[in-house]
This record gives structure tokens, C-alpha cells and sequence, in this order.
């Protein structure tokens, strides 16, 4: 496999760490978002002219299972 491909692989692995922190840790929030840092700038790494590609793929996906899971923690 190619050092590109491994990024890739590493990047994927790296955003669904994120989902499962979201999903099944009491994480707070600031941790969860440091750990979508990292995604990104791995992203932004892979992809340097393209940091839409984070936002539609990476960012919607988390934004979506912290509203679907995580909502109820949130603090009013």
C-alpha cells in the first residue's frame, strides 16, 4: 500500500475514533473537539485545496450523531 493510501486509511480511522467518542464516551465536548481538530488537520494535510472536503464530509457526519446522541448532554 502507498504512503498516500495509508494517509487515507489513517484519516478514516481518525474520524471514526470521533464518531465512537461521540457515540459512547461521556466525553465532554472540548475533548470531542480537539479530537476533530486532528481530523481536520490531517485532512487539510491530504488535501491541502480542498478543506470543503472536511466540512461535507467529516464535520456533517459528527454534527449529526452529536445532535442525534449527544444533544441531551448539552448544557442550557
Amino acid at each position: 500500500m502507498d504512503t498516500r493510501r495509508k494517509k487515507m486509511h489513517e484519516l478514516q480511522r481518525m474520524a471514526d475514533r470521533v464518531c465512537v467518542l461521540i457515540l459512547n464516551t461521556d466525553l465532554p465536548a472540548i475533548d470531542i473537539e480537539i479530537e476533530k481538530n486532528k481530523v481536520r488537520e490531517h485532512c487539510l494535510e491530504l488535501y491541502p485545496d480542498r478543506e470543503w472536503l472536511y466540512d461535507i464530509i467529516y464535520e456533517s457526519r459528527f454534527d449529526r450523531l452529536w445532535e442525534q446522541f449527544r444533544e441531551e448532554f448539552v448544557e442550557e
